[in-house]
């Protein structure tokens, strides 16, 4: 698939050639994870139906479970109304998304009032992340 095709030229990208992408479990909504896609990641998505993300860390492609197994097959990609953010509807691959070993990137709750507030772990660890990445 060449990375000039028209549908990719709809996306407004940011000054780094980037777009922010949310990562949705189909059939219960669970937002599991944010990430970042340049155009490349968002080709090969497309092409291979597994979502691909770019590191921005590390500056080179990530396929979501390459290392853990942990990948997001994708169902469905959607585009906001002001086509610049993406939404990918996935099956995640061992119900775990997270790095922690969570299902949801999203564990922490924010708790108590605006003086004395603080995050608090609210999600339970699946597996043990030492034993996923080696």
């Amino acid at each position: 698939m060449s990375i000039k095709a028209k549908w990719l030229n709809a996306v407004k990208w940011d000054e780094n050639g980037l777009v922010p992408v949310i990562a949705q479990q189909a059939g219960t909504n669970d937002v599991l994870m944010f990430a970042w896609m340049n155009r490349e990641a968002l080709a090969k998505t497309v092409e291979l139906g597994e979502a691909v993300y770019w590191s921005r860390s590390r500056k080179k492609l990530w396929h979501k479970g390459e290392e853990s197994g942990h990948v997001q097959i994708v169902r469905e990609i959607r585009l906001d109304c002001d086509e610049d953010v993406v939404l990918l509807m996935v099956e995640q691959a061992g119900n775990i998304a997270c790095h922690t070993g969570r299902h949801s990137c999203f564990f922490q709750r924010l708790e108590g009032s605006a003086e004395s507030a603080e995050w608090v772990a609210v999600d339970p660890v699946i597996r043990d992340p030492e034993s996923i990445y080696k």
